[in-house]
């Protein structure tokens, strides 16, 4: 290789430039002027590159100053210009990468270098004559009009390349002439034309929507072209208005990319701040976003995001094949709550200052990944969210007691003082799991009834390596055959679907029932399932559960990442069990069982469980072969399940999940015999009774009568009673049938209130109802009445 200094000493000869002729040293940052709106504007995205508001000898920001001047450095030192790569490492004709994008994305951490303050090249004349000379060798030799890709769409023409240039030009926009910035902006367009937002379907929908119309918007921004601005502007309004199938928000707060993934924590994220910089670059001016239906966006901050982020994180539940990136759920979680921010400048009052204490509660609360230590997180994002932080204007909001279904998406979230929990499903709606680009490539089981527990002492779970160790067959919450699967089994994007449809279930808010008829994935496996959501506790039951692979199947009822070197004591029916690495039992008539500093697990009536205390490794490229380190990582797991044997027929289960309980409360639950009561736990029905709480719950898989409730059809019915009235919600999970018959075997003097949908055909001895489903969507109807 040619020494450095050589390779970019021809670089710049190539590009016919030298330090003098850039003129960097009267171009520092924040000494440009704006002459018209497009200056003003173009300026303003500047600002939001760089950042302004913050002191760079802060040692907040000092460090990240000096590490990017540091990388920009080694970049530096390291081009090697040829016909093929500005880097060696980055050839740009390799297949099925993002070799384009990731050239541009080094030239742009060179740009900043050079731009922002404190990081040791700041205004540094040769340093922006090779920044220039470097975006003409990637547009003289591939990213151009002749440029014929075979490689990923979205990183290499019309998105990831592009929006980096836009953001290189805007940095170095007084060392570029017009020929160069029409040259960048002309094969933005050309990879990007008109016609690619003229509809609203395939790859232009949602979040990659609005990075076509950034790519489109910030190019015509450069140039001047108030034409492509405006056309980019516009076609942002179909991302807007709620869907009712494909992609895009959903009334009950769902986010869908992909079809058929629950997409909250990464396509929703990108779409939210892509959409969060939009609103705030063109605010006030003759492009602004003035579509009515924006508030829709504003909505979502409380509908579809908050409900899935928690103490910091964002719950991997809704984060498709990210979860299998190395980032994590609280990188991914503070970039959210960053474009909250952002969005929150373009907000009213209101929504402003209740915004401002949910992020100061959520960093606050976040002790696993503190943001200040996000090293994610930019300048930019850091001095904004330092700011809500740090303003003892702002008081700190806790997490809520809530609970939220999810019915477009399968989804459901439970939250109490200090835990929380969701739940994954899947049906024909709502594929297994999310597969792509060779990532999240064991993911197969996360739609199995997967169910995540957290306690605000326990965020790394999820976070600390679990992916690439944990067994994916042995997911938590789950019930799966051990059928061996191949990487991406089904397919990918969307492509793997189970043919059930009863999946879904009803809440009110505070408590649920949910429930899913499961399939296997390429697996003749079946069975029911539910999930009962009460105040400190969740009840699941299984039953019917069936399979022919000629393999065991097994319910998982815990499989928790003890860390590296974790021997958390484990405790049956008072017992303590091992703490060896390879530890494992049979627990015959076990009554409960504790895991010091996660949860305690009751088995009403006593229950066979196995134990396993097991050490596993594996790297994260094991599962994401696009970006995964090949590092190796070894944490160590606490395993309880339910082994229902090879070719199972009628099998099930029962257990109470008690997140963060100790043993003591754990053996006091187990001990309160009449706590709960089962009502059913077949493959028709499945109910429970929580007579402290007047709770009353039943899945409907077929008609019957159970606990004094019938339903004429499929339904998920959950009654709470409290003092003189009672509340009915009811849901139809299926989303099929056009109405249901509901009747509940008590009488009722009087009905407080109830959902328009639902009508009463009699109250004598029974309230006897009929739920006007036809709208398919499978939420939950509710009707208050005044007993007798």
């Amino acid at each position: 290789m040619a020494h450095p200094s050589l390779s970019r000493r021809r670089l710049l000869q190539a590009a016919g430039v030298t330090a003098a002729a850039t003129g960097a040293g009267a171009l520092l940052p924040g000494t440009a002027q704006a002459a018209d709106e497009y200056d003003t504007l173009r300026l303003r995205w500047r600002d939001m590159l760089l950042g302004t508001g913050y002191n760079p000898a802060d040692p907040l920001y000092a460090g990240r100053l000096a590490t990017r001047g540091a990388d920009a450095t080694a970049f530096r030192s390291t081009m090697a210009p040829t016909s093929a790569a500005l880097w060696p490492d980055l050839p740009y004709t390799a297949s099925n990468g993002d070799q384009v994008s990731a050239t541009y994305s080094r030239l742009k951490t060179m740009a900043m270098a050079y731009a922002q303050p404190g990081t040791g090249l700041t205004g540094d004349a040769t340093l922006a004559a090779e920044i220039v000379a470097g975006l003409d060798h990637v547009h003289a030799n591939v990213y151009n009009a002749a440029f014929n890709p075979n490689s990923n769409w979205w990183w290499n023409t019309q998105i990831g390349s592009a929006h980096h240039l836009t953001d290189l030009a805007v940095i170095m926009y007084g060392h570029l002439s017009p020929a160069q910035l029409a040259n960048y902006t002309n094969t933005v367009f050309h990879f990007v034309p008109d016609s690619r937002v003229a509809t609203y379907s395939g790859t232009s929908t949602s979040a990659n929507r609005v990075d076509l119309c950034r790519s489109i918007l910030m190019a015509g921004l450069l140039v001047k072209n108030s034409a492509k601005m405006t056309l980019a502007r516009d076609a942002l309004s179909p991302v807007f208005p709620l869907v009712t199938t494909s992609d895009g928000f959903y009334a009950d707060g769902s986010f869908i990319q992909h079809v058929r993934h629950p997409y909250a924590g990464s396509y929703g994220a990108v779409l939210l701040g892509g959409l969060a910089n939009l609103f705030a670059l063109l605010a006030g001016s003759t492009w602004a976003v003035t579509d009515p239906n924006r508030q829709l966006v504003f909505d979502a901050v409380e509908k579809t995001f908050a409900p899935f982020l928690y103490c910091g994180l964002v719950m991997d539940g809704v984060s498709g094949r990210a979860i299998s990136r190395e980032t994590g759920d609280h990188v991914r979680g503070h970039g959210i709550i960053d474009s909250i921010a952002v969005l929150a400048q373009g907000a009213s009052t209101t929504e402003r200052n209740r915004w401002k204490g949910l992020i100061k509660g959520w960093l606050q609360r976040d002790y696993f990944l503190p943001y200040t230590s996000n090293a994610n997180l930019g300048v930019p994002a850091l001095a904004r969210l330092s700011a809500i932080v740090g303003d003892p204007a702002v008081t700190a909001l806790a997490e809520p007691v809530a609970n939220r279904v999810f019915p477009a998406t399968d989804r459901v979230t439970h939250r109490r003082a200090g835990w929380a929990a969701a739940l994954s499903m899947s049906s024909h709606r709502i594929s297994f799991y999310a597969y792509g680009n060779t990532e999240n490539k064991r993911g197969w089981h996360t739609g199995s009834g997967m169910l995540y527990h957290w306690k605000e002492q326990t965020l790394g779970q999820y976070s600390d390596a679990f992916w690439p160790t944990v067994d994916p067959y042995r997911l938590p919450g789950t019930t799966v055959s051990a059928k061996t699967l191949a990487d991406g089994a089904g397919g990918d994007f969307g492509a793997p679907c189970p043919t059930s449809s009863w999946v879904g279930g009803a809440g009110d808010g505070t408590y649920a029932v949910a429930g899913m008829d499961i399939r296997g994935l390429q697996s003749t496996l079946g069975g029911r399932k539910s999930w009962f959501f009460a105040d400190d506790a969740i009840v699941c039951l299984g039953a019917g559960i069936g399979c022919a692979d000629g393999t065991g199947v097994e319910s998982i009822v815990e499989n928790r990442n003890l860390g590296s070197g974790g021997t958390h004591t484990l405790t049956v029916d008072g017992v303590t069990q091992p703490s060896t690495t390879g530890w494992s039992a049979t627990l015959t008539g076990a009554g409960w069982a504790n895991l010091a500093g996660f949860a305690g697990y009751v088995f009403p009536g006593g229950a066979t469980v196995k134990a396993l205390r097991s050490q596993r490794t594996g790297s994260w490229h094991d599962i994401n072969a696009l970006m995964g380190s090949t590092t190796q990582h070894t944490r160590r797991y606490l395993t309880l399940w339910f082994d229902h044997g090879v070719n199972p027929s009628g099998a099930g289960y029962a257990y109470i999940l008690l997140p963060g309980a100790d043993a003591t409360a754990t053996a006091a639950r187990a001990a309160d015999t009449g706590w709960l009561q089962v009502l059913a736990n077949s493959a028709v029905q499945q109910g429970v009774r929580i007579g402290s709480l007047g709770y009353t719950a039943v899945n409907f898989f077929g008609n019957g009568t159970v606990g004094g409730v019938s339903a004429a059809g499929p339904a998920s019915v959950m009654v709470r009673e409290s003092g003189t009235t009672a509340t009915l919600s009811i849901a139809n999970p299926t989303q099929q049938q056009t109405s249901v018959d509901v009747t509940w075997n008590r009488a009722v003097s009087a009905v407080v209130s109830k959902d328009a949908t639902v009508t009463v055909l009699g109250s004598g001895s029974a309230l006897q109802l009929r739920v006007d489903t036809s709208g398919k969507n499978g939420h939950t109807h509710q009707i208050t009445v005044t007993l007798a």
